[in-house]
C-alpha cells in the first residue's frame, strides 16, 4: 500500500497598506493546488488594489482625492463606495462610536477597510479549494478551518501575549489599541483622545471587518463605556487590556478555549 504525501502548506508574505500580510494556506488538494495559487495571487494583487483606493497617505488615491473635493462620491470606484456605506453601517450600528469622519473631518475609512479587505482575501482561497486558511493582516487574523491558535498581543509587554484564541472554522481576531502606532483613535464627539483610554480591545467574531469595526469604536468609547457595550454586542466577544495592565473579558469569551497569559 502506498500513501501520498500530505501536500506542503502555501505561505506567503507581503508589504502593503504599511503593514505585513501572511498567508497560511493548508489542506489544499493536489489536483486544486493551482487554483489556490491563482487565487492567492489576486489576493495579493487585490491588497495592493486596496492600497491603491484607500491610503490616506498617498495623494493619488480615491479616498485621498475624495477629501480634497477633487473626485465625487458617485464617481468613486464600486469598492470605495461599497466600504464607506459599511462605514456608515458600523457608525449607526455602535451609536456613532465608530466612524469614518472624526469631528467631521475628512473620510477615513482606516478602522474598517483592513479588517475587510483580510476578510476578502481569505474568502478568495476558500472559495477557490483551500481546506484551511489562515490571513493575518497587521496582527488581524481572519481563519477558516483549522484547528488555528492565534496569539493576542500584550500590548505594555513587547513581544508577549495577553492570551491565546483556539480557533476552528470561520472566525476572525481583531486587535485595536495605542501600542503600535500610538494614539490614532479618537473619541468621535470632541475629536480628542478618549477619556480613560485602553490598552487593547481585542474583539473576535466570524466577520474581520465587523471586528475591526467593534474594536476600533470600543477603543473610542474608552473604559467606562466599552466594557457594558461590548458586553451587548451580539455575535462577538471581547478581551480587553487597561491602561494599568488589568485584563477583563466577556462572558462567552471561554468558548473559544483561550489560554490567558497574564
Amino acid at each position: 500500500m502506498t500513501y501520498e504525501p500530505e501536500p506542503e502548506p502555501l505561505r506567503h508574505v507581503e508589504h502593503v497598506m504599511g503593514t505585513v500580510f501572511s498567508f497560511d494556506v493548508r489542506e489544499v488538494p493536489a489536483a486544486g493546488r493551482p487554483r489556490v495559487l491563482a487565487a492567492l495571487d489576486g489576493a495579493v494583487v487585490g491588497l495592493h488594489r486596496v492600497d491603491e483606493l484607500f491610503s490616506t497617505y498617498r495623494p493619488d488615491s480615491e479616498i485621498s482625492r475624495l477629501a480634497r473635493g477633487e473626485l465625487t462620491l458617485s464617481r468613486c470606484d464600486r469598492e470605495v463606495r461599497d466600504v464607506l456605506r459599511m462605514c456608515e453601517d458600523a457608525e449607526y450600528r455602535s451609536d456613532g462610536w465608530f466612524s469614518a469622519r472624526y469631528a467631521g473631518g475628512a473620510p477615513d475609512p482606516t478602522g474598517l477597510v483592513k479588517g475587510w479587505a483580510v476578510e476578502r482575501a481569505a474568502r478568495m482561497l476558500v472559495s477557490a479549494g483551500a481546506g484551511s486558511v489562515c490571513v493575518n493582516g497587521g496582527g488581524d487574523v481572519q481563519v477558516h478551518g483549522g484547528p488555528w491558535r492565534v496569539g493576542i498581543a500584550d500590548p505594555l509587554r513587547h513581544g508577549e501575549l495577553a492570551a491565546v484564541v483556539a480557533a476552528h472554522g470561520e472566525l476572525a481576531v481583531a486587535t485595536s489599541g495605542p501600542a503600535e502606532r500610538g494614539c490614532h483613535i479618537l473619541d468621535p464627539r470632541t475629536g480628542l483622545p478618549p477619556a480613560q483610554g485602553l490598552a487593547s480591545v481585542t474583539v473576535i467574531g466570524a466577520s474581520l471587518t465587523e471586528a475591526d469595526a467593534w474594536a476600533t469604536a470600543a477603543c473610542a468609547m474608552g473604559a467606562e463605556r466599552a466594557r457594558p457595550w461590548l458586553q451587548r454586542l451580539a455575535g462577538a466577544e471581547a478581551f480587553v487590556v487597561t491602561a494599568d495592565g488589568a485584563t477583563w473579558h466577556t462572558s462567552g469569551f471561554a468558548r473559544y478555549s483561550a489560554e490567558l497569559c497574564v
